[in-house]
């Protein structure tokens, strides 16, 4: 794919891997719409960066809908939609089923309303491609957080699943599935900040994928090399998963006597 006069809407964009994502996709000459729930400092990004800005809580199908309505409306269509936006909340089954069901729907239902309401557009077009943001955790797993691992395994699960089924009709996607990445979304993961790479890094691998077209975009080696072991040894990569995390609740713990506690990331 060649960003150069491409419509490009990218959620989560008010800060992270959103915010890098439009940037980068600006200089390289697209029409970039950027859209966050925090409309004061997304609209804020936005104009400093050159892009659009629209306001749209992912969480809501609606608001999706309009978000995408706005675009074709006004651009008149839509190259590549990045389904950025995400959240980490949440420990273990004694989360509560409200903030289950938030992460639900914003980690997964945010990526089936956007394909709900913008596939028509591409299979009329024959073209258009997703970006979907999911995580290492959804080809691994996430040591704090079962409601993130959850939702990040059904993210990438779904973006299969386009991927499979409309291929052969001009519908591209890709999952990004990075590892920590220096962003104020791993603070409270310090063993991620022990190998995290900085969003220009991660936009570097990422727009190398899209312009080739694939899928699966990872920014680790190690993600893969783990991915292999857990298939040829699930038992064994289960027991090192254990003893890692051993070692991140610790680290973690003592992050949080000097200023941290569990938060938010994604």
């Amino acid at each position: 794919m060649d960003f150069q006069d491409k419509i490009i809407v990218v959620t989560g964009a008010a800060s992270g891997i959103g915010l890098a994502l439009a940037t980068r996709f600006v200089r390289e000459g697209a029409t970039v719409i950027a859209s966050d729930l925090n409309a004061e400092v997304g609209a804020q990004k936005a104009a400093e960066i050159g892009a659009r800005f629209v306001p749209a809580n992912v969480a809501r199908e609606e608001e999706i809908q309009a978000l995408i309505s706005d675009v074709l409306g006004r651009e008149g269509r839509i190259d590549l939609f990045c389904s950025n936006a995400g959240i980490g909340i949440g420990a273990g089954p004694e989360t509560p089923d409200k903030q289950w069901d938030l992460i639900h729907r914003v980690n997964v239902m945010s990526h089936v309303w956007a394909a709900r309401h913008l596939l028509p557009h591409f299979l009329e077009r024959g073209d258009g491609y997703f970006l979907n943001t999911a995580s290492a955790a959804g080809l691994l797993t996430e040591l704090h957080s079962a409601p993130y691992a959850v939702t990040k395994h059904a993210a990438l699960a779904f973006a299969e699943w386009l991927a499979i089924t409309y291929g052969d009709r001009g519908v591209k996607v890709a999952a990004l599935c990075p590892e920590g990445v220096w962003t104020p979304m791993i603070q409270n993961a310090p063993i991620l900040q022990q190998t995290a790479i900085t969003t220009d890094e991660l936009v570097e691998v990422t727009l190398e994928v899209l312009r080739q077209g694939g899928f699966l975009i990872t920014t680790h080696p190690t993600t893969l090399q783990s991915f292999q072991n857990k298939a040829n040894d699930y038992d064994g990569w289960i027991g090192k998963m254990r003893r890692l995390r051993v070692k991140a609740m610790a680290l973690l713990a003592g992050q949080g006597e000097r200023a941290f506690g569990l938060g938010e990331k994604s």
